[in-house]
This record gives C-alpha cells, structure tokens and sequence, in this order.
C-alpha cells in the first residue's frame, strides 16, 4: 500500500486516527490502513511510549489518589529540603 506523506507525517507526529482523518479529509479506516502499513502502534499506544521515556523516570500520568500540592506546601517541602540539606553539611 503506498501511503500519502501527510498521513504518514502526522501519524509519525502521534495523533491519533480520527485526528488525522479530520485533518485530512479522509476516513478513519483509511488513516488505519495506512498506520498499519507503516507498521506502527495505535496512537494511544504510542503516545504511553513517549510519555513514559521521559528522562526524570517518573511516569506521564499520576497516580489514582495523588493530590498536586499547592504552592504553600511546595514551599514549605523545599525549605524543609534546604534545612535538612543544611543541617547535613554542617
């Protein structure tokens, strides 16, 4: 199958089928076909891989009970660090 370079272009980009369909003006099935023949995952596949090579390990999604701190309790845990840091050098 000879796929077009503006599908292929886009699913390289990681977007997903109904993306590039709408972007394209092609049919979902089309953009499919031409991510299989490319031989590359569905897009929320690889989309999970380039999350999860992010360089500082952590993963891209949080965890099911983890609440984002607030600033305050961002800057309260930073000069704890710094305290304890300090207390360790000295």
């Amino acid at each position: 199958m000879k796929v077009r370079a503006d599908i292929a272009a886009l699913i390289r980009e990681g977007h997903t089928n109904a993306s590039i369909a709408h972007r394209v003006h092609c049919a979902p099935s089309t953009v499919a076909r031409a991510r299989q023949a490319l031989s590359m995952p569905p897009a929320d596949k690889l989309g999970r891989i380039y999350a999860e090579a992010v360089p500082t390990g952590r993963g891209a999604y949080r965890t099911a009970g983890a609440v984002p701190l607030s600033p305050a309790q961002q800057q309260a845990n930073r000069e704890r660090l710094l305290a304890a840091l300090r207390d360790e050098a000295a």
